[in-house]
């Protein structure tokens, strides 16, 4: 079955101005996201995942070469219209409100709802199967801070679906989860892959996971981003590579990290 390119960067580098000066984080990135592919980021610390995020989303400009959204530059979009094509799940405290869970997912439809912003009835069905499709329907009417951390990352996603774009992207989802949680964090992401046939991007520390259930993975380090399929990362010796630390070493019968 051929997967249909959603997003594709060619040779950017990414980084940040500062006094006229560029400051270059990465270069000479290419990656593609295809429809119904779970994709990890993974890569050490201050490596710049969340810098290649902002790019990829139209955020920040990248400091040379393109990012093409359906085969169309990002920084040509509308608000509107990229909000249609693309949603983007952060890392950040919610601001203070009153918003129920309902109320918070039902933000997702704000890209289709004139500006009175009544909900029609497609809108709300959207909303209901975002629910049902994490298993967050029983939380509705609760209030989004008598929630725990991990039933809000399923709230915030299903708000990401609700906006149904073909593309989700995710900076840390997993991060303030125990194991439980994050298993069930991950598990749901490819599920809604399989199902919905969305491409999901995530970045995420937890990297032996998103070798057992990512379809691709993009790995960052010092000298160069790759993209490919977990097992073919494993083969070619590249987990070894890194992190550098001779107490951290790369199993690769096992296709995990052990500590030495």
């Amino acid at each position: 079955m051929e997967h249909k390119i959603i997003l594709e960067a060619s040779k950017i580098s990414i980084g940040y101005s500062h006094k006229k000066e560029h400051i270059v984080v990465a270069s000479n990135i290419s990656i593609n996201l295809k429809k119904g592919k779970l994709i990890a980021l993974i890569g050490a610390n201050g490596i710049g995942k969340s810098t290649l995020l902002k790019t990829i989303t139209g955020i920040q400009k990248p400091l040379q070469g393109a990012v093409f959204l359906n085969e169309r530059k990002i920084s040509s979009y509308e608000p509107l219209v990229l909000a249609q094509n693309l949603s983007l799940v952060l890392t950040e405290k919610l601001p203070p409100s009153n918003l129920t869970v309902f109320e918070l997912i039902a933000l997702g439809r704000q890209p289709y709802t004139n500006w009175i912003g009544k909900l029609t009835r497609n809108d709300l069905s959207k909303i209901y199967e975002a629910m049902e499709l994490t298993q967050i329907s029983h939380l509705a009417d609760k209030k989004h801070y008598e929630i725990s951390d991990g039933q809000l990352q399923k709230v915030l996603i299903a708000r990401a679906l609700a906006q149904d774009t073909p593309l989700i992207i995710l900076d840390e989802p997993t991060t303030h989860l125990d194991l439980l949680h994050k298993v069930s964090l991950f598990k749901l992401l490819k599920k809604l892959t399989q199902e919905t046939e969305k491409c999901i991007l995530f970045s995420t520390h937890d990297i032996d996971m998103a070798i057992q259930l990512s379809d691709e993975m993009i790995i960052m380090t010092p000298q160069i981003v790759v993209q490919d399929e977990p097992c073919n990362f494993i083969s070619k010796g590249i987990f070894a590579t890194l992190f550098n630390d001779e107490h951290i070493q790369f199993d690769q019968e096992k296709g995990k990290f052990l500590i030495v």
